[in-house]
This record gives structure tokens, C-alpha cells and sequence, in this order.
């Protein structure tokens, strides 16, 4: 069982940048991949982006490429997402999510995901 905490959340204003953060409890997590998805009112949860367990295998949605990096510090057990140029339509609560990783493939299905974190709040103001 793999439990999952994010932090980092807040509200900021067009433009600003925040770093969200995921703490996993379990010591191996460096054999997970991880994941980013986000859900505003109203909407699916849609995937934001993944790191594999190799740091240079990542993913990204088209809509927060160029704008949102994933990193991952498997020392601390930790994966990050900063996020900069924020807009309006980023305003959703993120997830944390991770699978153990037994192909390099990065997922981007929800369903894929076994385990989640309670999700932070990120509200962008215009």
C-alpha cells in the first residue's frame, strides 16, 4: 500500500507560479511511476503529467507543456510540479497518483493509477 500526501496548493494570480509537492510513504518508491492529473467543477479528471522512474522519461499534457515541469527526488520519496505562467483554466484541484512501474510506458488513463492522494486545491485568479 503506497499513501499518498500533496502540499503546495494555494491561490495565485495569472502569471504567478506554484509548486505542489507529493510525499509517498513507501520506501520503494523510486519503483513507481508518478503522475499529475486535475479536476475542475464540473469536469473529468484529466491528466496533467508523469515522471517515470528514470527522471528523463516524462509526459505532458499539451495544454501545460512548456508551462509545468515534473521532477522527482526518490531520497525524500517526493515528486514535485512546478508550475508557472498560470492561467485561469489551470484553477482545478490536483492529484497525486503512482502504479509500479513495470514498463517505461507513461500512462495517461486515470484508470491506470492504483494509488491517489486526497488532492490539493490550486485556484488561479484573473
Amino acid at each position: 500500500q503506497v499513501q499518498l500526501v500533496e502540499s503546495g496548493g494555494g491561490l495565485v494570480q495569472t502569471g504567478g507560479s506554484l509548486r505542489l509537492s507529493c510525499t509517498a510513504s513507501r520506501a520503494l518508491f523510486g519503483t513507481y511511476a508518478m503522475a499529475w492529473f486535475r479536476q475542475a467543477p464540473g469536469k473529468e479528471r484529466e491528466f496533467v503529467t508523469a515522471i517515470g522512474r528514470s527522471a528523463d522519461n516524462v509526459k505532458y499534457a499539451d495544454s501545460v507543456k512548456g508551462r509545468f515541469t515534473i521532477s522527482r527526488d526518490n531520497a525524500k520519496n517526493t515528486v514535485y510540479l512546478q508550475m508557472n505562467s498560470l492561467k485561469p483554466e489551470d484553477t482545478a484541484v490536483y492529484y497525486c497518483a503512482a502504479r509500479w512501474e513495470d514498463v517505461k510506458t507513461l500512462f495517461t488513463a486515470t484508470t491506470r493509477y492504483a494509488y491517489w492522494g486526497q488532492g490539493t486545491q490550486v485556484t488561479v485568479s484573473s
